[in-house]
């Protein structure tokens, strides 16, 4: 049987410390939350390497969603600021392992997902583990969730290729907005904020991420 526990606290130190990860509240919440209980057990012994592991395959075999790995998820955290009193939208949650680290920060989460297989093994798995202040929705991915609205904070757990405007009017004003803004093989890390009506953005660290359903830039044509 792996020990996970160990394998854990190697992760953590070994990839997401080194990666100038300082808040010991994201620390404390990826040594908390068992990584391999959000995988299938074939895939379980994959939940501590420092890759984006593959949730959903296409008919060709080929992944078409992926979990992030642990550092590039903690390093969006940071760059969230993620406070105690804050309402968490987290946009492609996948199979609940993002917002149940988020979970430990927050007041509440919104995990949102539209694979309707992911979003039924969440809900499995943070019930499992006794998470209550996470409620999972299904619908896509791109529309928010607009019934819980506003947010201090939204995640995409993925990547973009286009500015993610339909969700500015989900963020509260002084809201965070964090995701890997780019090209799937060279993005970045951008934290949007709103105040009042206007939203900018910045980047912050290189990223990449496997690009999120309805985040794909629309062909252009030149003749």
């Amino acid at each position: 049987m792996s020990d996970f526990a160990t394998a854990r606290r190697m992760m953590v130190d070994g990839q997401v410390r080194p990666n100038d990860v300082t808040d010991l509240r994201i620390i404390a919440a990826m040594l908390e939350v068992p990584r391999e209980r959000f995988l299938p057990q074939a895939k379980a012994r994959l939940a501590y390497l420092d890759f984006d592991i593959p949730v959903v395959e296409g008919p060709d075999g080929r992944a078409r969603r992926r979990m992030l790995k642990p550092m590039l998820l903690a390093k969006m955290i940071q760059a969230a600021g993620v406070r105690e009193s804050d309402s968490v939208l987290d946009v492609g949650s996948g199979n609940g392992y993002s917002s149940a680290v988020i979970a430990q920060l927050a007041r509440t989460v919104v995990a949102l997902e539209e694979d309707a297989p992911l979003a039924i093994s969440a809900k499995e798995n943070l019930y499992a583990l006794g998470i209550t202040n996470v409620s999972v929705e299904t619908g896509p991915l791109c529309a928010g969730f607009a019934a819980r609205a506003p947010y201090d904070v939204i995640f995409l757990q993925g990547g973009t290729e286009i500015e993610p405007q339909t969700l500015f009017p989900q963020l509260r004003d002084g809201g965070r907005l964090v995701c890997v803004q780019g090209p799937s093989a060279g993005g970045k890390a951008v934290v949007y904020r709103r105040a009042g009506a206007d939203v900018s953005g910045w980047p912050v660290f290189d990223a990449t991420a496997s690009v999120l359903p309805g985040f794909t830039a629309t062909p252009t044509f030149v003749f």
